[in-house]
């Protein structure tokens, strides 16, 4: 329930999400999915991030990037959909504005570290293909530190910028988000305050990291396939090149699409169902952290070896163990 406040000098200190009113009935059974694509998400970026701190051939940037990208994964899902389930399950589903602004900035600023990642994921790969006798003097272990430096400073501080405007409004209103976790704008709307400064900075966000980051992955991936079906002789070989770019490219739209809308849905005033909006969020955080292991993961050969080559002898172990009682029994 709302609680009732006592006029415009009042600001609420805790918040109730209420991400999908119309599924209230059957938010348990909501919570089923949401558990696996969490279990998924986890297991399959963890042992990503295993294989290839074990395996000392991948350690080149390409498959460092990777790594981070998995970490990131991991965090996003988890600032959110833990919190999630418990509103689900048990209907802990009230926040501190303290707890939500720290939700907000840790959700947006992992989100926009991923866009950054898969930018120069992007990069690495046209270096590769297009650069490949410079790719070692490029892409080197202090390029990646400046990276590392570049994506924390940019992402913290917008982000941190987002968020203290939005902590510093007050809100005197509702304090029913419409939302299962901490968007920006799904708080700021309860605002009772002015919210254009929000508004404008909710866009600076879209503009600085889809209007700047698209094009450029659009563009690296283009010229990819661009060398590799002019110096492709195969036609298996150029159907195998369009198959993994297309299906890259596909993963990042559908990631930045989803994120862009969810965005300006409240900046321009989008008319979208609350359970839709409220989906699309989840889905914007969810699937790639649920598909990136498979896109960059299980349909790499050298990850495919890799994780061969640590899984393998554990597996052998453990038939070892199995079989060895037997075999004592049988002398």
């Amino acid at each position: 329930m709302a609680e009732a406040p006592p006029g415009r000098n009042f600001s609420h200190s805790s918040f109730v999400f209420r991400g999908f009113p119309e599924l209230q009935q059957h938010r348990r059974l909501l919570a089923l999915p949401l558990s696996a694509a969490y279990l998924l998400a986890l297991l399959g970026n963890s042992v990503l991030v295993l294989v290839i701190r074990s395996v000392e051939r991948l350690h080149s940037p390409m498959y460092l990037l990777i790594c981070m990208l998995c970490v990131v994964d991991v965090l996003v899902v988890t600032a959110i959909l833990p919190n999630m389930l418990l509103g689900l399950l048990l209907d802990w589903n009230r926040i501190s504005l303290a707890g939500c602004l720290i939700q907000m900035f840790f959700t947006h600023f992992l989100s926009s570290v991923e866009s950054t990642l898969l930018l120069a994921m992007a990069l690495d790969r046209y270096v590769a293909i297009c650069q490949p006798l410079r790719y070692s003097d490029i892409m080197g272990c202090s390029v990646l530190l400046k990276l590392l430096l570049f994506t924390l400073l940019r992402s913290g501080s917008i982000m941190a910028t987002l968020v203290a405007l939005a902590g510093s409004l007050r809100f005197c209103s509702s304090n029913i988000i419409g939302h299962a976790y901490c968007d920006h704008m799904a708080l700021v709307s309860l605002a009772c305050d002015s919210t254009e400064k929000n508004r404008a900075a909710g866009l600076a966000v879209i503009i600085c990291f889809v209007g700047a980051d698209i094009p450029i992955i659009f563009f690296s991936y283009m010229k990819i396939l661009s060398v590799v079906l002019r110096s492709a002789a195969a036609s298996e070989e150029r159907l195998k090149a369009l198959h993994t770019c297309s299906t890259h490219l596909m993963v990042i739209m559908c990631f930045y699409l989803v994120g862009s809308v969810t965005f300006l849905s409240h900046n321009l005033s989008i008319p979208i169902p609350t359970d839709i909006n409220t989906f699309m969020g989840v889905l914007y955080i969810l699937l790639p952290a649920t598909v990136n292991p498979v896109i960059y993961g299980a349909r790499t050969k050298d990850i495919r070896n890799g994780l061969w080559r640590v899984f393998r002898p554990r597996a052998e172990r453990m038939m070892s163990l199995k079989v060895s009682p037997a075999g004592k029994a049988q002398t």
